[in-house]
């Protein structure tokens, strides 16, 4: 697909695969950055002494957040020229670098995710509600297939209210994911890619991943970018990062 159409589809469905953008240096680091920490993420659970914290479950499903913050090297990714085409082909002339975050499933019974958009999580985790759609960024580390949990998507053109719209999104006891609730369709499309491919999504678009059947570890790196800095409501104060990535349409931080 060329980039124009890319553009397109992104703009009118909410979705674009760009595949194999990640290769080579970029990837061995994300991979040897990854195992570093899920071991972080267990060791803060034997710390607090339990097997669940949040939507992490040791073994099953790992979250871990604000990695850039504890390895810098992962900002030559992040601030990369790959991402920056990326952005400008999905956010526009301005973007900003939000969010990164590991995402992990364990072998044998990784755990699935369930439907959701991303812009739920941010207003039920104290986030402004009316907040612009940003961009998500799922960059799978090993070949996402059916088999060990890859992403699936619902278009706009599927559920045209997500949109304009965060549905509503319940807590589910068990798994302490937030679910998205809505009537219509609940397939969407199976994004099957190889490693270091980028499957970039509005955080308006819902998707979900199934559960990890195979022998090994299924790895994403999760990167995240808005089109103007995000605020926490009432207070003013940042949310998470708001690093210039690109500026009227030039780069104007480099990894």
């Amino acid at each position: 697909m060329s980039f124009e159409a890319q553009r397109q589809q992104f703009a009118t469905e909410g979705y674009a695969v760009f595949d194999r953008a990640l290769q080579g240096p970029a990837l061995d680091l994300l991979r040897a950055e990854c195992q570093r920490f899920v071991a972080r993420e267990d060791a803060r659970l034997d710390a607090l002494g339990v097997e669940v914290d949040g939507i992490t479950h040791r073994g099953r499903r790992y979250f871990a957040g604000e990695c850039q913050r504890e390895r810098p090297a992962l900002r030559t990714v992040l601030y990369g020229s790959v991402m920056a085409d990326i952005c400008r082909a999905t956010l526009g002339p301005d973007a900003y670098f939000f969010y990164d975050q590991f995402v992990v499933k364990g072998p044998d019974n990784g755990m699935a995710f369930s439907w959701h958009q991303d812009s739920g999580y941010m207003a039920h985790n104290g986030g402004p509600p009316d907040h612009l759609p940003y961009l998500t960024c799922w960059c799978p580390l090993d070949d996402a297939t059916v088999e060990n949990g890859t992403v699936r998507l619902l278009p706009f053109s599927k559920v045209p209210e997500s949109r304009d719209a965060i549905l509503p999104h319940e807590r589910d006891p068990a798994s302490r994911d937030l679910v998205a609730t809505w009537n219509g369709p609940d397939d969407g499309v199976v994004v099957e890619v190889p490693a270091g491919s980028v499957v970039a999504f509005s955080s308006r678009l819902l998707h979900a991943t199934g559960g990890n059947r195979t022998p090994k570890l299924r790895r994403v790196y999760l990167m995240q970018y808005s089109a103007l800095p995000i605020l926490d409501p009432g207070v003013g104060h940042l949310r998470r990062n708001a690093v210039p990535l690109v500026r009227d349409g030039r780069q104007v931080t480099l990894g």
